[in-house]
């Protein structure tokens, strides 16, 4: 396992100067994903937040090989890329030794909704990629619409809060188990506020033989309206009341990565962020019990899984 220091050795393949929001936590994820191989990397990027911030013509943020492509086909254009690799090998054009890697990243719109049909085939022909999706809970990057992984009570611009609905009406897509269901060699989910977790994790998709699946949580300021300086600490309070619970299945076999001390409820986490202010409203109290109902089932049920396999 690297060390902080070992790490700060290394060079950013994500460079200083893009025009990310203050406060995002969407590139901390990527320099913490690509700073877990050695070899080069070939990186493809779906339309989204990152994409945009990072290569605005003629400037790119990129020290990789960076292919950006539609908001729905990332997962199509790594798995093209990654098939040229072998076809070049086995023509002897590449040397047999030389290792490259390549990633695919996109946030939970162009992965959870508008990519799925991409990711999903990819991953069912076993291409040798890992694919990252910075999960920031709905579509930043045009507006703040409301997404599929977007969590019940949320308010967005296409789930306003008020008279009529306090917020998004349905709990989240659970992306991680559909990734699951596709039997492929490494899922993951992890979180920027446990750096040594995610490094870990990034490593083992990087060097699983075949698709490789990492959910990550990337809290955006403008979403969920909070400072600047807070985004770090929402996504281990993700973590502390399991909203967003750190595990990985290996070839079937579920292994929690962190178990809390003592599970803290769901409402530390809504408080600190605009996009719930709407559920501390006592019409609105039934909300915050959905939800924290739905995390301890669906906490439970991991836990189960944990322990059987």
């Amino acid at each position: 396992m690297a060390t902080l220091k070992e790490l700060s050795k290394k060079e950013e393949l994500l460079s200083q100067g893009h025009r990310m929001c203050a406060g995002c936590v969407a590139p901390v994820v990527v320099r913490q994903v690509l700073q877990a191989t050695d070899s080069p990397v070939v990186v493809g990027c779906a339309t989204g937040c990152l994409e945009v911030s990072t290569t605005i013509f003629p400037y790119s943020a990129w020290k990789v090989p960076f292919i950006h492509n539609a908001f729905e086909n990332v997962s199509a254009t790594i798995s093209g890329v990654e098939t040229a690799y072998r076809s070049l090998k086995k023509q002897g054009k590449i040397a047999e030794d030389k290792k490259i890697k390549f990633v695919a990243f996109g946030g939970d719109g162009g992965t959870y909704d508008i990519g799925l049909q991409s990711l999903s085939g990819a991953m069912e022909r076993g291409h040798d990629f890992l694919y990252v999706c910075y999960d920031n809970g709905a579509y930043m990057n045009t507006g703040i619409q409301r997404s599929s992984a977007t969590p019940l009570g949320a308010e967005t611009t296409t789930s306003p809060a008020g008279k009529e609905m306090p917020g998004k009406g349905q709990n989240r897509k659970d992306l991680t188990a559909i990734a699951a269901a596709h039997n492929i060699p490494f899922v993951a989910q992890a979180s920027p506020s446990h750096w040594k977790d995610l490094h870990q994790k990034a490593k083992k998709g990087l060097e699983a033989e075949g698709p490789a699946f990492l959910n990550v949580l990337a809290p955006c300021p403008r979403g969920w309206r909070y400072e600047a300086d807070e985004g770090i600490e929402l996504a281990r309070l993700a973590v502390e009341t399991c909203y967003w619970p750190l595990f990985q299945i290996t070839d079937g076999k579920y292994t929690l990565s962190y178990q809390p001390k003592e599970k803290r409820p769901v409402l530390d986490w809504l408080k600190r962020q605009g996009r719930f202010k709407h559920l501390f409203k006592k019409e609105n109290e039934s909300v915050v019990l959905k939800l924290q109902e739905e995390i301890d089932k669906e906490w439970d049920s991991l836990l189960k899984q944990c322990e059987s396999k």
